[in-house]
């Protein structure tokens, strides 16, 4: 089971939206907030992320050819060529025929700045909690042979969109869309083995992955932490405290938000009965799945069903 992946899927609400920004020196581009994450992914050029004045814990950021920036909570934030620059409101973007994506020029005649900006659609009120652990603002920098996939995502992005052709609007959300897996992959492979902590630890743990995997495989099966401590080839209590350090919640807690992490998957793209998607959840009763979904959603099932499809 990926685990990455389908904690991924779990928050998505949608496809990610994108703009192509060209920006001329001097520039600066002021962003708002997005509901879901951020990202920009340099595509030539140099600038700067500089965050805004509600985040003073956060440093501006310099960014060049390659790199790519995620903005875990999709906060509001400044691109700049420079962090002294002032900033614009963002500018509506404009569709050209035979682009896949908007762009947005900004600024005057100087060396010229162009990135892919854009949004992934992540339900952010339930974050899973391998995204929560993730830093406000991840940057990846471009250095050679650092981050091979994702350079070579970042080149391919950067040739379509400079040269579109045939295909180009099914290639290029494509592209973005396996972008976010290729971020998150990078930054996981990226903390250091012996002292990782948290989601990065949990997913290479010996003890841990594997019961990971199961409950994630099978999430109806009837779980326990001695079951799960058999998987894992440790006494109950040793392999409780190792999981509850290294996911961030004992085992049983972590397997009843997955349970009700599928059940909302399901709620949201399909239309099985409640009977079925209790079953789906680990529930022989529909009440008794009811009055978890409800605890963890603050809605009956087929309440969120209808209120997600309205939405």
């Amino acid at each position: 089971m990926d685990i990455l992946t389908e904690a991924l899927a779990s928050m998505r609400t949608g496809h990610p939206s994108s703009v192509r920004t060209n920006g001329r020196a001097p520039w600066g581009l002021r962003l708002p907030p997005v509901a879901g994450a951020g990202f920009h992914v340099v595509l030539h050029g140099t600038c700067w992320l500089v965050p805004l004045e509600d985040a003073p814990h956060l440093e501006p950021v310099a960014l060049s050819p390659g790199d790519v920036i995620f903005l875990r909570d999709g906060r509001g934030h400044i691109l700049a060529d420079h962090p002294s620059t002032p900033a614009a409101v963002e500018t509506a973007e404009q569709f050209q025929p035979g682009s896949p994506i908007g762009t947005v020029s900004v600024g005057g005649d100087g060396p010229r700045t162009s990135l892919l900006c854009g949004n992934y659609h992540l339900d952010q009120r339930r974050p899973h909690p391998l995204v929560r652990q993730l830093p406000e603002v991840v940057h990846l920098p471009s250095g050679h042979g650092r981050h091979p996939e994702l350079s070579a995502a970042v080149q391919l992005l950067g040739a379509e969109l400079d040269n579109p052709r045939v295909g180009s609007d099914g290639i290029v959300p494509a592209l973005i869309d396996s972008l976010l897996l290729y971020i998150l992959r990078a930054w996981l492979e990226a903390q250091p083995g012996a002292d990782a902590e948290g989601w990065a630890a949990a997913l290479a743990d010996r003890a841990v992955a594997p019961a990971l995997a199961a409950i994630h495989d099978d999430p109806a099966a009837a779980w326990s932490v001695e079951s799960l401590a058999d998987r894992a080839g440790l006494s109950r209590a040793a392999f409780a405290r190792r999981f509850t350090a290294l996911v961030g919640e004992p085992p049983m807690a972590y397997l009843t938000r997955w349970r009700m992490t599928t059940a909302a998957r399901v709620l949201r793209e399909s239309d099985a009965p409640l009977s079925a998607v209790a079953a789906r959840a680990g529930y022989g009763s529909e009440f008794a799945f009811a009055k978890a979904f409800k605890r963890a959603y603050g809605l009956a099932p087929g309440s969120y069903r209808r209120q997600v499809r309205v939405a």
